[in-house]
């Protein structure tokens, strides 16, 4: 699998969105807590990253956190098995992580989700 992240493989939609919400399961991999769901309808694996206003004020911090988000999903994407999955990772700390912190959640979250299907 090449390790690359392209507009299909990130999550759009108000109504998939909200399913994912409501009927996902959740856990927390510390500064993330995640939300997953395996899916039927999708050819790929499609995520969802999210960095809070309430947290971060400026746009600066939070496109930061965004992308230091993808690119650990991007370079881990290999641990999840075949099936697909919506997944999306919420940032929950109120302080900026080093990127070493959120690769290590993300690559945690991965296993995990691929353990547990």
């Amino acid at each position: 699998m090449p390790n690359t992240f392209p507009k299909y493989n990130k999550l759009c939609g108000k109504e998939r969105i909200a399913t994912l919400y409501k009927d996902g399961k959740r856990f927390t991999a510390w500064p993330l807590r995640i939300t997953w769901l395996p899916t039927e309808g999708t050819e790929t694996t499609q995520i969802l990253i999210w960095a809070p206003k309430s947290l971060f004020k400026h746009a600066v911090q939070r496109n930061h956190l965004r992308r230091l988000m993808r690119e650990a999903y991007r370079l881990h994407q290999d641990l999840l098995s075949e099936e697909h999955y919506l997944i999306a990772f919420n940032y929950m700390d109120k302080e900026e992580q080093p990127y070493a912190v959120i690769e290590k959640a993300v690559c945690k979250a991965l296993k995990k989700i691929a353990s547990l299907h």
